[in-house]
């Protein structure tokens, strides 16, 4: 069952189009420093426990993770 998961942390700007550069796992709480950065509907691997989301940002801007 996939489900959303929300990342508290402000890592960005606070506006809807957000560049991220990392993100914690939802799966494994690892922390996923990237080479190129991502945005809303880029989809993410956590290298660690290989774990893949697709990233919805709202236009409030919080980040959410939804595993594919």
């Amino acid at each position: 069952m996939a489900s959303d998961f929300d990342d508290d942390d402000d890592k960005g700007s606070s506006s809807g189009s957000r560049v991220l550069k990392e993100f914690d796992c939802p799966s494994c709480n690892a922390n996923n420093p990237v080479d190129e950065t991502f945005t809303d509907q880029d989809e993410v691997r956590c290298n660690y426990c290989g774990s893949e989301f697709k990233v919805t940002i709202t236009s409030e801007g919080r980040v959410k993770y939804k595993e594919v």
